[in-house]
C-alpha cells in the first residue's frame, strides 16, 4: 500500500496512456465499475446492451484488502459510474477518495442507500464497538432496494435510456420477489436452522429466513488454540458436521475445525456474480446441513 501511494500521482497519466486506444466512448456504452461481483450483475441486468460494466475486486479477491490494478485505474478515468457498497468494506474506505481524484466527474451510485445495516454479531450477540456486517446483498429484500438505487444511478448518468432501465428493473424486482418466496418455502419446515461459516458473511441471509448464523471467524484473525476449541465444542454440541468457507480467505483453520468434529468445508461464495442462482445454491447448501 505504502508503494501505491507512493507514486499515485502517476496513476492519472498511465489511465490516459492505457486508454489511448481502447477508449469505452468507441463502445458507444455507457462505461460502469463496480466494486465487487453482485453489483455487476444489478447493473447489467438493469443497462442492458447500453452498459459495459467491469468489476474491481476480482473472483477470489478479498474486498477487505484487494489494492486495483493499474489498468483498472485506467478503466476507472474514463468511467461514468461507479457502484459502491457503501457499507464499510475496507477496500472502499481505502480507494474511494483516490478513484474521485482520478476522475472528478464520477458519479457513485451507494448501494447500501434505504438498507437497514446490522451490527456485527459473534455468539449470537452484536459487539459494542459500533461495527457493521458489511454484506447486505445476501438478503434477497436488499437486492430490491439495490435495483432501485442502481436503476436511479443509471437513468442520472444516462437519461435518454430512462424508460428501458426502468423496464429491465421492474422485471428484476419481479424475478428477486419470487426468488425471495422460493427460499423461504424450501426453508419452511425446518427444525434444526443453525449452520457453521468461517467468514461471517452470510448474517443478513440468516436474518432474512430467519435462520441462525454460527460465526467461526472475527474480525479477520486467525484463531488463538482456545478459540478453535471453544468453536469445536459449539458445533459438537449442534451437531455440525461442516463448516463454509468463502472461497477470498484460507480455509486451513476451517479445515482443521472440520476434521475435529469428524465433518467437511463446503464453499458458498457471497461474492459471486450469478446473484439468484447463487442463492439457489447457497440455500440448498445450508439445507443439506440443517436436517
Amino acid at each position: 500500500m505504502k508503494i501505491v501511494r507512493k507514486f499515485f500521482f502517476l496513476v492519472p497519466f498511465l489511465a490516459l496512456f492505457l486508454n489511448g486506444c481502447t477508449k469505452p466512448a468507441e463502445t458507444g456504452k455507457l462505461l460502469v465499475v463496480a466494486s465487487i461481483a453482485p453489483f455487476a450483475y444489478f447493473a447489467e441486468r438493469i443497462g442492458g446492451s447500453h452498459v459495459a460494466v467491469s468489476v474491481m475486486v476480482p473472483p477470489g479477491g478479498n474486498p477487505h484488502s484487494y489494492e486495483p490494478s493499474p489498468r483498472q485505474m485506467a478503466r476507472l478515468g474514463e468511467a461514468a459510474l461507479f457502484i459502491k457498497a457503501g457499507s464499510g468494506v475496507e477496500f472502499e474506505l481505502d480507494w474511494m477518495e483516490r478513484f474521485l481524484s482520478i476522475n472528478p466527474s464520477l458519479k457513485v451510485c451507494n448501494g447500501v442507500e434505504g438498507i437497514r445495516l446490522l451490527p456485527v454479531k459473534h455468539d449470537g450477540k452484536a459487539h459494542q464497538d459500533g461495527r457493521y456486517d458489511p454484506h447486505y446483498w445476501l438478503s434477497v429484500a436488499n437486492g430490491m432496494i439495490i435495483v432501485k438505487n442502481v436503476e436511479r444511478a443509471l437513468a442520472a448518468a444516462d437519461p435518454a435510456r430512462r424508460v428501458e432501465y426502468a423496464a429491465n428493473s421492474a422485471k428484476l424486482q419481479a424475478e428477486l420477489q419470487l426468488l425471495d418466496r422460493e427460499i423461504q418455502g424450501k426453508l419452511v419446515g425446518l427444525k434444526n436452522r443453525r449452520f457453521l461459516v468461517f467468514h461471517p458473511a452470510w448474517g443478513y441471509y440468516a436474518d432474512a429466513f430467519r435462520l441462525e448464523q454460527i460465526a467461526v471467524e472475527e474480525e479477520g484473525k486467525t484463531l488463538t488454540p482456545r478459540q478453535m476449541q471453544r468453536v469445536i465444542e459449539q458445533a459438537k454440541a449442534n451437531r455440525i458436521t461442516v463448516v463454509f468457507v468463502s472461497p477470498q480467505f484460507s480455509s486451513s483453520q476451517a479445515q482443521t475445525i472440520a476434521l475435529e468434529i469428524g465433518g467437511k468445508t463446503r464453499s458458498v461464495d457471497p461474492l459471486s456474480s450469478d446473484y439468484q442462482n447463487n442463492l439457489r445454491r447457497t440455500t440448498s447448501a445450508f439445507i443439506e446441513t440443517m436436517r
